[in-house]
């Protein structure tokens, strides 16, 4: 693999990521595609809005279609019409956000029932490594124990030690040709846990690495400040990747830690409740205060939505629940946060992030935008 840090601006990093489906820009935010499509959206319109690398969910493709029917498909790129780099989750986070699923978890594995039809099903290190060469994505993420916030210290530490020996085993599993494998550190804020972690997992030379169990619905105080602390920690030469961050104050707060990959449904998701991102901050297209407005989402966005239509218009189709409504908020709503992370690179690349974010963040103190820290997808 190779990834090489192109320009810093203190702690910021713009760099390229060389996957085998090309370069990955970063700062990079990797939209979700759960289950092989970026709902609602084609995947040309994906790439024009500015993406280079998309987020695939291993524990809904083994299920709905199944992994080995993809294979022999040719795999995730083209079963799913992409040409660009896919990075797959391990899976971990939905079994464990699941709780009302899962059955038993032991130093193999973990046990639980599918969300599809009830059925036990395990995962180990070893299945969740052939499931991901199965799909063929460029970046497979390890399987790790991903707990909930506010749990005890001891069960802090034991999804720690588990972690670690859940990647120790998928590191020296089979693996796609040319699939790079990324480690998860876990331990939450709790410095002395992040820090074991962290060294753990780095010990064993990944081609990447995650700050995971960070976005999970503790207090961004807690979030931000473990992440100045913890980012440093990671090898240089290595991406860095934040699980579940998409609002865009939270972006920059990160990037300018260190952090080169983040991922969020916050995009897509904000669209089907029929809400736009945009500098004015989080707007309800539902109501009335839009229904003669004339002008575009956002005035300083050039997305599909913004360049053709109104709000009055986007109002009237999301309330007559026309489909067109909600893939022109996607549209809209991804072209926003991408804008926002290809901004903070060319700033990075100035030399000039902290003017950028400052200015950013200036528009939208004024509102209440709308931020996720979960990564339930």
């Amino acid at each position: 693999m190779s990834f090489r840090v192109t320009a810093k601006d203190g702690a910021a990093r713009a760099g390229i990521i060389q996957t085998a489906h090309g370069e990955v820009p970063t700062p990079a935010f990797m939209p979700v595609g759960t289950k092989a499509s970026v709902k609602t959206l084609h995947p040309d319109e994906v790439r024009e809005a500015g993406a280079g690398i998309l987020l695939g969910n291993t524990y809904h493709l083994h299920f709905r279609p199944g992994d080995e029917l993809i294979a022999q498909l040719g795999g995730l790129h083209s079963f799913m019409g992409w040409d660009g780099s896919i990075l797959t989750d391990s899976g971990g986070f939905q079994v464990f956000s699941l709780r009302d699923t899962l059955l038993a978890v032991d130093d193999e594995g973990v046990t639980f029932r599918s969300v599809y039809d009830g059925s036990p099903t395990r995962f180990t290190p070893e299945s969740v490594a052939r499931i991901q060469a199965n799909l063929g994505s460029d970046i497979a993420m390890c399987l790790d124990v991903c707990p909930s916030a506010g749990v005890t210290r001891e069960e802090l530490e034991e999804a720690v030690r588990r972690t670690t020996l859940w990647a120790q085993r998928q590191r020296a599993a089979d693996r796609a040709p040319d699939q790079l494998v990324f480690g998860i550190t876990q331990g939450a804020s709790d410095p002395e846990l992040r820090r074991r972690s962290i060294a753990e997992i780095t010990e064993l030379d990944f081609d990447g690495y995650a700050l995971g169990g960070l976005s999970v619905g503790e207090p961004r105080e807690l979030t931000l400040d473990a992440t100045v602390w913890a980012a440093p920690l990671l090898p240089e030469e290595k991406p860095r990747y934040f699980m579940g961050i998409g609002d865009a104050a939270g972006i920059l707060e990160v990037v300018e830690r260190g952090i080169d990959m983040f991922d969020c449904v916050l995009p897509t998701r904000t669209a089907r409740t029929g809400a736009a991102l945009t500098w004015e901050g989080r707007l309800n297209m539902k109501n009335a205060r839009f229904a003669a407005d004339p002008r575009p989402l956002d005035e300083d966005c050039g997305c599909p939505a913004c360049a053709r239509f109104s709000r009055a218009y986007i109002r009237h189709l999301v309330n007559q629940q026309e489909l067109l409504g909600l893939r022109l908020l996607t549209l809209h709503n991804l072209r926003f946060v991408l804008d926002v992370t290809a901004g903070a690179r060319a700033a990075i690349i100035d030399g000039e992030l902290a003017s950028f974010k400052a200015r950013a963040l200036e528009r939208l103190s004024a509102v209440s935008e709308e931020t996720s820290w979960t990564r339930h997808r």
